[in-house]
């Protein structure tokens, strides 16, 4: 049959061209689409920047687990009328823009990920608005980016079909939101490894959302602020001993005792799972020995500072002469390390404690208030020294009014309970005004003494609004980018206060009596590693070697330097300084370890990556990388043992303080 095609084209123009044209533009776009497209993305973005890496299982386990998010959202935004599903849908979609975009920022800020434990204490980061303000400004790339989803959303809005389901319809995807939600957790039931543990057991926020995602992190975390978990302890990792520090062999006759009281672990009781499961631990550590430096400063003074941003790049013979000297001079610490937790209030925890912080450990701390017998000012306190601490800036800013006494630090002053009276608190203080008006308070008295400072000169954010920077900014030299230079001159002020502490010292007679330690609270993260690497003398990764930093101690009678090769970090600083003073403790009541002692100790990162003696091992990439020189006879079995000691860490901290366990286990030894 023979069909005139100009006809046929014409009837097919006028008529099926016109259906299929109108039957395009009713097309409409499921919410479902938006919401699932948009989460992946999101979720990629934020394991790419908080994890580093994106092709492994966890990218596989987050889209499964994502499913039953999308299935939620989708039942929210079909259940009703038009109007109303419109309006739920933005929203949803507005919260998860929100939800990522603050996860990014706090992030940025804290270097871990936002946690529902540290609602009360993160709030005092939004006093500091021009920081929040010039994160969004540096980082405005990642900021459109996560924005992006949502303005394509917006723009699409009339092809969206907010149209409502039926209730079988409804009820079908309540079922397979049940369903799918329930199936989730088949990936787990095989797996007695990682995924399992991580889920159930470890309190690592970036490894969890390596593995499973943002929003399931975020569900797992409200679910453990609610009801509590059940935290793993793995017995027998203790570390193994090394050599002594100094590469002096020690006179074989003399045998050094062990930093331990009377306790015998094994013999407690209990109803209380968590002590049970302490008691067992502590029953299998070895504690440390003492040595040829335990006592060397018994009945001297200390001064310990923890410094804002204080770091070992920032150290240089002209800028900060005094910071050169008492770095190269008393104990020489070349392997330390100040890793980032939660910023400074995780530097003063881990340094003030011997502890690990994770956000739920430190909300005890500040909220619970449990007895930290070795804390420092306890320690001290408790032979009989006058303790005293100062910081430059509010007093309650992370609840310091509150955590302070914990320490033992009853007498503590700040901005805001009479440090206003006698110096200015307009932002930035002075830390060399923090010394002068403070030093007639504690020297020239009768008995020993120990002052904390936390000093806040060399704080964030490094810009012309910064005023102490501006006061050295003409002596910086070099090609540096315009953050660099205020972070250097920032220092130079830090400098200056420990040029006038030795000289209010010497002043009044108590300078040989006195010793000087110093930390910094953590590694100034508001920097780029590239504008960290602009003043190293080596390249620094992200994730470790940029926390590399100095510890000070240092008193002006001792003639030579003691170079300490050994690896250490913050965690330590405590013991250290409690064995060098001849305080009796037990020290396998404290994570960290005596830097002197033969026993190893390991940096601990925020991520779970780890460093000691033998090398590094970057959790992210499940990689060891040993130190040049050193050998392993089976290194699986030690990284093995390492990763299970670093876990133990982070929970007893957290068990530590949690079931009150000093004053537990010290009242049991009474």
């Amino acid at each position: 049959m023979y069909i005139n095609n100009k006809k046929y084209k014409l009837w097919y123009n006028n008529y099926v061209g016109k259906e299929r044209s109108a039957d395009m533009k009713k097309l409409k776009i499921h919410p479902s689409i938006f919401y699932i497209i948009t989460i992946i993305y999101l979720e990629i973005l934020t394991k790419i920047i908080m994890t580093k890496q994106l092709l492994n299982t966890g990218l596989i386990y987050m889209i499964i687990f994502t499913i039953p998010i999308v299935l939620l959202l989708t039942i929210l935004t079909k259940s009703f009328n038009k109007t109303v599903n419109r309006v739920i849908s933005i929203i949803l979609m507005l919260f998860i823009t929100f939800f990522f975009g603050m996860q990014f920022v706090y992030y940025i800020l804290f270097s871990v990920p936002f946690s529902f434990s540290s609602i009360g204490m993160a709030d005092q980061a939004l006093d500091f608005v021009s920081i929040i303000k010039d994160t969004l400004i540096d980082y405005w790339q990642y900021i459109l980016a996560i924005i992006a989803p949502f303005i394509i959303f917006i723009v699409f809005q009339k092809k969206i079909d907010y149209s409502r389901y039926n209730r079988y319809n409804v009820i079908s995807l309540i079922i397979m939101f049940i369903t799918t939600y329930l199936s989730t957790f088949l990936c787990l039931i095989p797996n007695e490894g990682d995924s399992k543990k991580l889920y159930y057991n470890v309190d690592n926020p970036i490894a969890i959302i390596d593995k499973f995602g943002m929003m399931t992190y975020s569900k797992i975390d409200v679910k453990r602020q609610l009801f509590g978990f059940d935290a793993e302890l793995i017995l027998n990792t203790n570390f193994p001993v090394i050599n002594n520090n100094d590469g002096e062999k020690e006179p074989e006759e003399i045998v050094y005792g062990d930093n331990a009281l009377d306790i015998d672990f094994n013999s407690l009781q209990s109803n209380n799972k968590d002590i049970q499961k302490l008691n067992a631990y502590m029953a299998t550590e070895t504690p440390t020995k003492q040595h040829q430096y335990t006592g060397m400063f018994e009945g001297k003074n200390l001064i310990f500072i923890l410094a804002e941003g204080f770091n070992e790049t920032a150290v240089d013979e002209t800028r900060t002469p005094t910071l050169y000297k008492m770095i190269n001079n008393g104990f020489v610490f070349n392997n330390f390390y100040s890793p980032v937790h939660l910023s400074t209030t995780g530097g003063e925890f881990q340094a003030t404690t011997g502890l690990v912080p994770t956000q739920s450990t430190l909300n005890i701390w500040k909220k619970e208030t449990p007895t930290i017998a070795y804390g420092l000012g306890n320690a001290f306190g408790n032979i009989g020294y006058d303790v005293q601490s100062y910081h430059n800036w509010t007093y309650k800013y992370y609840k310091r009014n509150i955590t302070m006494e914990t320490l033992g630090f009853k007498d503590y002053t700040g901005c805001g309970n009479g440090l206003e009276k006698i110096m200015s608190c307009n932002w930035l203080p002075s830390d060399i005004d923090l010394i002068n008006v403070t030093t007639p308070d504690y020297l020239g008295q009768e008995g020993n003494f120990v002052t904390y400072y936390v000093s806040v000169s060399g704080h964030s954010p490094y810009n012309s609004s910064s005023n102490i920077a501006r006061k050295y900014l003409d002596q910086i030299e070099g090609d540096y980018s315009t953050p660099v230079k205020y972070y250097l001159a920032s220092q130079m002020e830090l400098d200056r206060m420990l040029e006038q502490l030795i000289a209010n010292l010497e002043a009044s007679g108590q300078l040989e009596d006195t010793v000087i330690a110093l930390v910094g609270d953590h590694y100034p993260y508001t920097l780029t590693t590239e504008e960290m690497n602009e003043m190293s003398d080596y390249e620094k990764d992200g994730i470790v070697e940029v926390n590399k930093s100095n510890f000070i101690i240092w008193n002006s009678e001792m003639e030579e330097p003691i170079i300490v090769d050994k690896l250490g970090s913050q965690i330590d600083v405590l013991p250290t300084l409690l064995n060098l003073f001849g305080i009796e403790y037990d020290s396998r009541l404290i994570v960290g370890k005596d830097i002197l002692s033969d026993t190893g100790c390991v940096a601990i990162f925020s991520n779970y990556s780890w460093v000691s003696d033998y090398g590094t091992y970057f959790a992210n990439k499940r990689q060891f990388v040993p130190k040049a020189g050193k050998t392993l006879e089976n290194q699986d079995e030690y990284v093995k043992a390492m990763n299970n000691r670093v876990s133990n860490a982070y929970s007893i901290s957290k068990m530590i303080l949690d079931t009150d366990y000093y004053t537990y286990v010290l009242e049991s030894e009474r």
